[in-house]
């Protein structure tokens, strides 16, 4: 779900220049190549989000390595993420807490460039600022999985995601 609505967040507020930013996902439960839950699905149709060509797969080393930024759910798969490579610590992060952050930074320090490079100093500057933002306790940057609940939680955590992804993307996009 995430995956998919940041794709769409990108793209709705930087139209072409969204391409600099490469996503993707991964599971760290996940099998591979299972269909998109169909609850996901629904909510993400619900939002206009592209739902075609999914396909799940587990989180590998090579996948956490080659990224420039890991945003997991929740605390458990962050230190998951951080398990299989280590020198990833300071580049991973759960998707609240990562927003948390980006809001804090000022705009300032995040100079003109692509929405790459822009990502990327959001990625460094929300280290910088951690210890300038407000402790808050550990469960609240956790995003709740909704695999086992009703609908309702699913459209919840979309609402959730989306207000994260709108933090994130306006800081890389505003210039």
């Amino acid at each position: 779900m995430v995956e998919r609505l940041a794709r769409q967040a990108f793209e709705s507020r930087l139209g072409p220049a969204a391409k600099a930013v490469e996503i993707s996902s991964a599971g760290t439960h996940a099998r591979s190549d299972w269909a998109m839950h169909p609850n996901t699905e629904y909510v993400l149709r619900e939002y206009g989000a592209d739902v075609s060509d999914f396909a799940s797969r587990r989180l590998t080393p090579d996948l956490v390595a080659s990224a420039d930024l890991v945003l997991a759910a929740d605390r458990e798969q962050r230190s998951a993420c951080v398990t299989l490579v280590p020198s990833a610590l300071r580049r991973t992060f759960t998707l609240k807490q990562f927003g948390r952050l980006a809001a804090a930074v000022p705009a300032h320090r995040l100079a003109a460039g692509s929405p790459h490079e822009r990502l990327a100093a959001l990625r460094d500057e929300a280290l910088i600022v951690r210890s300038e933002v407000p402790f808050v306790p550990p469960a609240e940057d956790d995003l709740a999985d909704p695999v086992r609940e009703p609908i309702e939680a699913f459209a919840y955590c979309s609402q959730e995601i989306s207000e994260v992804l709108r933090v994130i993307v306006d800081r890389i996009a505003s210039e």
